[in-house]
């Protein structure tokens, strides 16, 4: 199980959940749990977020996520 920090926009789609538990052992599971444990996040997501563990942002989705890593979903940026 892995805590996911949320971003403000976020919240209001996960219950106002500012932290949420999933089962996961790599970036891809967890963003497929979290769409599977609120589906309101799911367009989001697939739309495209960044995600940081534990202070570094994750290129590779597939890499392991170990329990009791510092996890933040944040909002991509985009710009030109």
């Amino acid at each position: 199980m892995v805590d996911v920090h949320l971003w403000s926009g976020l919240r209001q789609l996960a219950g106002d959940a500012v932290v949420v538990t999933v089962k996961a052992a790599t970036a891809r599971e967890m963003l497929a749990a979290l769409q599977t444990a609120h589906p309101g996040l799911a367009p989001v997501i697939r739309g495209g977020v960044s995600v940081v563990v534990d202070g570094e942002m994750v290129t590779d989705l597939t890499a392991p996520i170990h329990p009791g890593a510092e996890i933040y979903l944040m909002q991509r940026i985009k710009g030109g």
